[in-house]
């Protein structure tokens, strides 16, 4: 089986049946074989998401404020830009694999099944918007998730810092808060049908952060570098100034942050 290869295909596709086939091919055969070769192979640097012909591209400053959530439009606003981030993290989780062949089969399984439950979130969510009469691509876009992947594409480390350490755990922060403001329409059934896949994509994302935390622990641990250079690599791509509102301690202690970095990532209290 030509691993790369078909990586390379799943990455690239636009057609989300294309790339649940192509990641499930995937993690059956690296579940199989633990040294997969590979001599002759240089991971390509993608100049486009994948996503590139079926959503419009803005710069997110162009990207309308998500306030109202009555009516079916408003609604699909909301869902579209979470289903846009599900679908991202497809092939963020895809890219780790392709791009870092280095890697064990422990580290290629773990990021096939994140780019399966991620499979899996975009299919929930794009039913939902079918529901409420619309579909992927109907909104703008940003590709703030493919940028951070494309910075990092030459170091692990800050790849593992960046994706699930810092985006992915500042969805932790963030869905509950969603959920919360959400509250009071949740007898809408678009509404309530949103919250309960908000729960899913929640529980897992702790999940997903954990394998990032993990895997940048062991790096770190290899390379005989503390694990408080993940500050270094925020304040290199420019995040450590970024605004936090609300930390979600208890998740991202789950998720394996330490009190001591939630403190430094903001005003956290934890104990």
């Amino acid at each position: 089986m030509k691993l790369y290869k078909i990586l390379e295909e799943a990455i690239t596709s636009d057609c989300i049946e294309t790339k649940e086939k192509l990641t499930q091919q995937c993690f059956e055969y690296c579940s199989q074989n633990e040294f997969i070769s590979s001599e002759g192979f240089n991971p390509l640097k993608f100049d486009n998401p994948s996503y590139i012909n079926r959503c419009k591209i803005v710069n997110p400053k162009e990207l309308k404020a998500r306030k109202d959530f009555d009516t079916p439009e408003g609604l699909s606003t909301l869902v579209h830009a979470i289903t846009h981030i599900e679908y991202s993290a497809i092939d963020l989780a895809l890219d780790a694999v392709y791009r870092y062949p280095e890697m064990p089969q422990h580290f290629k399984l773990d990021w096939l099944e994140v780019a399966l439950d991620e499979v899996r979130h975009y299919q929930m969510l794009e039913e939902l918007l079918h529901d409420l009469g619309f579909k992927y691509g109907d909104f703008p876009v940003h590709c703030g998730l493919f940028d951070a992947a494309k910075y990092t594409a030459d170091n692990i480390l800050d790849r593992m810092a960046i994706i699930p350490r810092y985006h992915e755990a500042s969805g932790l922060d963030v869905n509950p808060q969603i959920s919360k403001k959400l509250d009071n329409k949740r007898k809408l059934l678009p509404v309530k049908k949103l919250i309960k896949i908000l729960k899913v994509i929640y529980d897992e994302e702790i999940i997903h952060v954990n394998k990032g935390d993990y895997w940048f622990k062991n790096i770190c641990k290899r390379r005989n570098l503390d694990t408080s250079i993940y500050f270094n690599i925020l304040e290199k791509y420019k995040l450590l100034e970024k605004h936090r509102p609300h930390i979600n301690v208890a998740a991202r202690q789950k998720a394996g942050f330490t009190c001591d970095e939630l403190r430094k990532l903001g005003d956290a209290k934890c104990n």
